[in-house]
């Protein structure tokens, strides 16, 4: 039996189910595995078999106190080198809301890694060495963040420690960080002083630095306000099958089943089925416990229309006066995962919300330089962890919306029909 490490254990109630997800990024050596692990151990959200195997493990390793880095390092290439190479994923949960956290590796050569992991947070946790402030990785980091749409950006300026506590550095740091993100596309920056080594300021106000009049991360994670990341606009409805129970209570029942993306849809709403453009109203909308009169992102559904359509999987519900895009040309931002380069004129298997099929890359437009975040023109070739514009033309027409608005229907994966292997990840322009 696993039981979570407190002197008095008790129940804890839930008032808010509500799921944050937050990716930690940083520089080699910043401290966001010991972050993490300071966070989940003063939340007492440890278990006492895995305290007592880090304690066995930190004194083999000749440390003082628990080495809070390795509740995330789970590799054993990573306890032993004291890096983060894979995404590691943790839970946890609080009396306002639960987490789950992807702790993503700082080294240039996981970009992949980190853009895997950050691709589905509300909000990014970017680490900065108060001793060394912004630096490229910082920089890297901040443009990812910012590439994949993160809503909210929380800049912990760490080891404030070695720093003595100085208020004068935070600020010099908040400076340099907010000229390098005016050119970027964040809607929410928060900054934060901590030392995750001591706990200042990661679940506790700092008693070393009575100068910060802002909230401790852990708090400002809880209260957080993430219902408007969700797009509630644009209907979205990408239908995974359709639903014939044939039995005798629901002899005529065909409900659409899937996912909504985004928006809102009503009973008796005015809806257009995509590809095909047929029109029909909502007739109901169902869960497996009852019937609705509305339904929203991010919930599972059936959809009932008035009408009888042709509907099948990777066709799209959306709202009449309200359609995406429809193309088979694309211009996308592509993160290639795979270690084998790209090959020109390959096709891939294009997945896009419940849609799959063909695509080939027709032309790589421009690619990032990583280091100094510059467009390079001349360089057509992707390798691994390359960031590049490109264009792709499916065999079909893909129903989108830009990433920008919609990171749900404005995002896709190319897998390589032979190995179905996933070898790139886009967002649509």
């Amino acid at each position: 039996m696993r039981i979570a490490y407190c002197l008095k254990p008790k129940i804890m109630q839930i008032d808010n189910n509500q799921l944050l997800r937050f990716t930690t990024a940083g520089s080699v050596d910043d401290g966001k595995s010991t972050l993490i692990g300071r966070l989940l151990y003063d939340s007492k959200s440890i278990f006492e078999d895995q305290l007592e195997a880090i304690e066995t493990t930190s004194k083999k390793k000749g440390h003082q106190g628990v080495d809070l880095a390795l509740f995330t390092d789970g590799l054993r290439d990573e306890r032993e080198q004291g890096i983060t190479i894979d995404v590691a994923y943790r839970y946890f949960t609080t009396p306002k809301r639960k987490f789950i956290i992807a702790d993503t590796p700082g080294h240039i050569q996981y970009t992949r890694n980190m853009i895997t992991g950050a691709s589905t947070a509300n909000a990014a946790i970017i680490l900065v060495d108060a001793r060394h402030g912004v630096i490229e990785q910082t920089k890297r980091h901040a443009f990812i963040a910012s590439l994949l749409q993160i809503p909210h950006i929380i800049v912990c300026i760490n080891k404030m420690d070695l720093v003595d506590f100085r208020e004068e550095d935070y600020n010099k740091i908040i400076a340099q960080f907010e000229e390098f993100s005016s050119k970027l596309l964040v809607r929410d920056v928060r900054f934060i002083p901590i030392s995750a080594l001591l706990g200042d300021n990661v679940v506790k106000r700092s008693e070393n630095m009575n100068w910060y009049q802002g909230s401790p991360l852990l708090d400002t994670l809880e209260t957080m306000h993430i219902s408007s990341d969700i797009n509630k606009v644009d209907g979205r409805f990408p239908v995974q099958t359709v639903l014939r129970p044939q039995s005798e209570e629901h002899r005529d029942y065909r409900g659409y089943a899937g996912r909504i993306s985004s928006g809102i849809f009503r009973k008796g709403d005015e809806i257009t089925v995509m590809p095909s453009g047929f029109t029909s109203k909502i007739k109901s909308i169902d869960t497996f416990e009852e019937e609705l009169d509305e339904a929203y992102a991010p919930m599972s559904v059936s959809i009932t229309l008035e009408d009888d359509i042709d509907i099948s999987r990777g066709d799209m519900i959306v709202r009449t006066k309200n359609k995406p895009e429809s193309s088979q040309d694309l211009e996308v931002m592509l993160c290639w995962l795979n270690n084998e380069s790209a090959k020109p004129r390959t096709k891939y298997v294009v997945r896009h919300t419940s849609n799959e099929q063909m695509a080939m890359i027709k032309e790589v437009i421009y690619k990032i330089d990583i280091n100094t975040l510059s467009r390079k023109n001349d360089d057509k070739e992707l390798h691994m962890n390359d960031i590049s514009k490109v264009k792709i033309r499916t065999t079909k027409p893909l129903m989108y919306d830009s990433y920008r608005e919609n990171r749900m229907t404005g995002s896709l994966i190319l897998i390589d029909p032979a190995t179905n292997q996933t070898v790139a990840a886009g967002m649509i322009v």
